[in-house]
C-alpha cells in the first residue's frame, strides 16, 4: 500500500496570502497617460507574478508621467511578471514624436525579465498591445550572481532597472540583492565622481551632475506587508544609496513605497546578500 502525497505547506512568512483571481484582460489608461490604454492578460497558473499587483500601478503611473527623463535611455524590468509596468513603459515611449510633442532618439527596446515560466504570458501581452521588437523584448533572467551569459551586453549595464513588487518571496531577496548589485556596479576604469578627470575636486554642483549622469538608477517600488520585508529595506539601504520618492494609496492599500536606488561609492559588499540569507540583516529599519 503506497502512501499518500504529503501536501507541500508554505508558511506565510515566507509568501504571504492572496486572493484568488480568475483570468482575464484588463484595460489600464492611468487616469488617460496611455491612450489608447494597455490591455493586460492576467493568468495565475503558472504563478503569482501573472496578476496586477498595486506596486506595479504606482511605479507606471510614475514613470508615465515622466516619459521625456527616460526616452533613449537603455531600461531592463526585473521580475516583470505579466509585464505591466514595462509594456505600459514601452507603449507610451513609442507613441509618435508628432503625438508626445517630444523628439525620440534612437533607442534599444525595453526589456521585460522574469523566470522562463512566465515569458509566454510576457510574449501574449506583447502581442496583445501589438508592440513589436524595436520597442520591447522580453528574457529569461532568474535572480542571483552573475548574470545569465546569454544576456545582450548593453542590457548588463542598463540606464534604468525597474523593480515593482519583487519583494514577496522571502528566500528570493538574497538573490534579488545579488541581481541588483550585478546590474548597479561600475565598469572597470569608471571612476566615482569625485574628480573631473584632470584631479580637480567638483564642487557640489558639479558633483551632484556628474553622480546622477554616471549611476545607472533601480526604480523600485513595493508594498510592505511582513517585518520581513522591512528587513530586505534595511539590507537595500545597508548596499545601496536609497532615496524614498513617494508613497502613496493604491485601491484602498497603504504601504505602497517608491524608492530609487543608486550604487554607493566603491564596491558593494556581497556580504550583505549572503548575511540576509542568513538571517543577519537589520531587524529594524524603514
Amino acid at each position: 500500500m503506497t502512501s499518500p502525497p504529503l501536501a507541500l505547506h508554505i508558511s506565510e512568512d515566507f509568501l504571504p496570502s492572496r486572493p484568488a483571481k480568475t483570468p482575464g484582460t484588463t484595460n489600464l489608461s492611468f487616469s488617460g497617460l496611455l491612450s489608447p490604454p494597455l490591455r493586460l492578460h492576467e493568468d495565475l497558473k503558472d504563478g503569482c507574478g501573472g496578476q496586477l499587483w498595486p506596486a506595479g500601478m504606482v511605479l507606471a503611473r510614475y514613470l508615465l508621467e515622466r516619459t521625456d527623463e527616460i526616452r533613449g535611455k537603455v531600461i531592463l524590468e526585473l521580475g516583470a511578471g505579466g509585464g505591466l509596468v514595462g509594456l505600459a513603459i514601452a507603449l507610451a515611449l513609442s507613441q509618435s514624436p508628432q503625438a508626445t510633442g517630444i523628439s525620440q532618439p534612437a533607442s534599444l527596446p525595453l526589456l521585460i525579465t522574469d523566470l522562463p515560466i512566465l515569458l509566454p504570458l510576457q510574449a501574449s501581452n506583447i502581442v496583445l498591445n501589438a508592440l513589436p521588437a524595436t520597442a520591447i523584448l522580453s528574457l529569461p533572467l532568474p535572480w542571483g550572481s552573475p548574470l545569465p551569459v546569454d544576456l545582450p551586453s548593453a542590457y548588463c549595464r542598463p540606464d534604468i532597472i525597474l523593480a515593482a513588487d519583487c519583494v514577496y518571496y522571502e528566500p528570493a531577496f538574497p538573490l534579488l540583492l545579488e541581481t541588483l548589485e550585478e546590474l548597479l556596479k561600475k565598469d572597470e576604469g569608471e571612476d566615482d565622481g569625485t574628480e573631473d578627470g584632470g584631479g580637480a575636486i567638483l564642487v557640489d554642483e558639479e558633483l551632484q551632475g556628474v553622480e546622477s549622469r554616471r549611476k545607472p538608477v533601480c526604480y523600485f517600488c513595493m508594498k510592505k506587508r511582513r517585518k520581513a520585508d522591512m528587513r530586505f529595506v534595511a539590507s537595500l539601504k545597508r548596499a545601496f544609496e536609497v532615496v524614498e520618492v513617494e508613497k502613496g494609496v493604491v485601491n484602498g492599500e497603504k504601504g505602497v513605497f517608491l524608492y530609487e536606488v543608486r550604487r554607493k561609492k566603491g564596491k558593494v559588499p556581497r556580504s550583505v546578500a549572503r548575511g540576509l540569507e542568513a538571517g543577519k540583516g537589520i531587524e529594524n529599519g524603514s
